[in-house]
């Protein structure tokens, strides 16, 4: 229990260094609009973008082939 605990101390700080360190501001534009904001804020959002589009591709692959008949059901009508 107590590595745990350790493992995860370090990990929150790594992460407080990276976003102390990366507060610039960086700038995206993307057809007509210009957005500025912080580095990691940048970062998270991107990453929260990937991360909602991959579970949904997912849970939609995962759904289309739970309503796909298999053989035997076909065989069956």
């Amino acid at each position: 229990m107590q590595i745990k605990v350790i493992i995860v101390t370090i990990i929150l700080f790594l992460l407080l260094v990276i976003i102390l360190q990366n507060t610039q501001p960086v700038a995206l534009t993307l057809l007509v609009w210009n957005i500025t904001l912080p580095f990691i804020i940048m970062l998270i959002v991107i990453f929260a973008i990937g991360f909602i589009c991959g579970m949904l591709f997912t849970s939609i692959k995962f759904h289309k082939k739970q309503k796909t008949p298999t053989t035997m059901e076909t065989h069956r009508s």
